[in-house]
């Protein structure tokens, strides 16, 4: 590498840089602080971990976005998370193992070894939240709605929500008795939304009329609340599962919608995002003006079993890099006062009685300091006290 190269950075690695840094905790703080007032304690899992707990219960696609590296120590292989929500499973597992229902959240950076989408960074700051222990709706509800005001608080664009069930597609699929090469080829197509595709394919392995004419409905089943009513006209007959996931919909439909009244919602039943580990709901929330979700979630009742502790869990998480492309954050830097260089005790006095306000001060190091272009007022000696005086 020549040294006019070194300044360089990987391809999809950035530097954030005071202006965005700012902005970015300011959005995290903020998001934290939403956890707490419901009850979420926060905690800080390692960056980096045995691969053997790391790459446990989220399936492949974590597996491959994982970087790997040797302990020196131990000749173990370790893993720098590409994903947190294994870790606090591990946490809740072991390392305080509390009875009943626990709220846990976090925050903090993941790796990727690829971007996931062509112009995602491979490192973003994340922030999220866990629930154990809770089975019902009603934690689905909770989380939900935790997910919703959070993101209201950030004051985005409008909200999209974008709501599924993966026991539907995994219910159709038993019924239809595909093979794991099957079911892995059918999951690849509706991630697609090939309709051309999805027509052939089924025509080709599915026999019998009833089986077809369900997985050839699915992709279409996709609209508004509404449509949660058109899926149970159109399933009749089918397995009761199936009328459980549409009930739940319904329930969270229902109750998001009174307490939420500011997101638009999308109902997808043939959505498998995260079908390999998620096992009832999953969701994710859009801003008008960014194509990407910026948080997703869902219900993985089976995650802490690989921990030996098999309970109940839902959570969701926020990719904080996204939101603050999407927001105008005060910086809480936007009113710098600058104080000129004096050796007077009360120009001291002064400084640190605006900073215990609250409020940002740089201080001349020398007389003949230049004012920063960013510093709007500053401290003048006026009736024998300093004031803060606009520039």
């Amino acid at each position: 590498m020549n040294y006019e190269d070194r300044w360089l950075l990987p391809d999809g690695i950035e530097e954030i840089l005071p202006e965005s840094a700012d902005q970015i905790e300011s959005l995290r703080r903020q998001l934290l602080d939403a956890f707490r007032l419901w009850g979420y304690e926060l905690v800080i899992p390692p960056m980096i971990e045995y691969t053997d707990s790391l790459l446990i219960g989220l399936g492949q696609d974590i597996d491959l976005l994982t970087f790997r590296v040797t302990d020196q120590l131990s000749g173990r292989m370790m893993g720098i998370r590409a994903d947190i929500t294994p870790q606090i499973a591990r946490m809740d597992a072991h390392s305080f193992s509390q009875e009943g229902v626990s709220r846990l959240c976090y925050t903090g950076h993941v790796l990727h070894t690829k971007p996931k989408t062509p112009l995602a960074t491979r490192s973003p700051l994340q922030a999220g939240v866990e629930l154990f222990g809770g089975a019902g709706v009603e934690s689905d509800i909770e989380v939900i709605t935790l997910l919703l005001e959070s993101l209201q608080q950030l004051d985005l664009p409008k909200l999209h929500l974008d709501l599924g069930h993966v026991a539907i597609y995994r219910t159709l699929a038993e019924e239809a008795e595909f093979t794991k090469e099957q079911e892995q080829e059918f999951f690849q197509l509706l991630q697609r939304k090939s309709a051309t595709d999805i027509d052939r394919w089924v025509n080709e392995h599915v026999k019998k009329p009833q089986h077809k004419k369900w997985l050839l409905k699915l992709p279409e089943l996709a609209g508004g609340p509404e449509i949660i009513d058109t899926a149970r006209e159109f399933f009749k007959g089918a397995p009761a599962a199936i009328f459980d996931a549409l009930d739940q919909l319904s329930k969270i439909a229902q109750t998001i919608g009174q307490r939420c009244n500011f997101v638009n919602m999308y109902f997808d039943l043939g959505e498998v995002r995260g079908y390999h580990y998620h096992t009832g709901v999953v969701f994710a929330a859009f801003a008008s003006g960014f194509g990407e979700a910026i948080a997703r979630g869902g219900r993985y009742d089976s995650i802490g079993k690989v921990f030996g502790r098999a309970r109940a869990a839902i959570g969701f998480t926020v990719d904080i890099t996204s939101v603050s492309q999407l927001t105008l954050s005060q910086s809480g830097q936007e009113n710098l006062i600058w104080a000129p260089y004096s050796e007077d005790q009360n120009l001291w006095s002064a400084v640190r009685r605006l900073r215990d306000e609250g409020r940002s001060v740089i201080a001349a190091l020398d007389k003949d300091d230049d004012i920063p272009v960013k510093c709007k007022q500053q401290l003048v000696f006026v009736d024998g006290e300093y004031q803060v005086l606009p520039l």
